[in-house]
């Protein structure tokens, strides 16, 4: 089997496309890709620091790094939650919800070039067949059914 014929190789190539494009528009803006994403997921009552490693698939010691250069880009700014002290918060400083309406807006033109230039159906079945690989992940037996065998 070559490598062009697996699901993971199109996956990873296309989603290396994707992220050089991305990186490439933040680039211009003096951020990243991770910083866009962090903009998106920043709620505005303020988003506990802990979810967002895993609501974004981040692992925590680069989300900390881009945390840390938002803050000093004055992106943003964390405030211990009203609650609950040990729990920290992100919130958007008004720099922060300026870059994120423009992170919004490279993220709904990607998408609308795509609906543009695909048709419905065939991205209907692109996300039925997403969502089915995920469920399949999500399983945790894929290994295990293989061993048993």
């Amino acid at each position: 089997m070559h490598a062009k014929d697996t699901i993971d190789f199109h996956i990873r190539a296309v989603w290396a496309s994707i992220s050089r494009m991305y990186n490439s528009q933040a680039n211009d803006h003096n951020g990243t890709m991770s910083i866009g994403y962090v903009l998106l997921n920043v709620d505005k009552e303020g988003t506990p620091s802990t979810s967002l490693g895993p609501q974004m698939g981040m692992e925590s010691t680069s989300l900390s790094r881009t945390l840390k250069r938002m803050e000093e880009q004055g992106l943003i700014y964390r405030e211990k939650d009203v609650t609950d002290g040990r729990m920290v918060r992100i919130f958007l400083t008004d720099l922060g919800k300026e870059m994120r309406k423009l992170s919004r807006n490279i993220v709904l033109d990607f998408n609308k070039t795509v609906h543009e230039r695909i048709p419905k159906e065939k991205l209907d079945v692109f996300f039925e067949v997403m969502v089915h690989i995920q469920s399949i992940l999500n399983s945790q037996k894929l290994f295990k059914e293989k061993s048993a065998a």
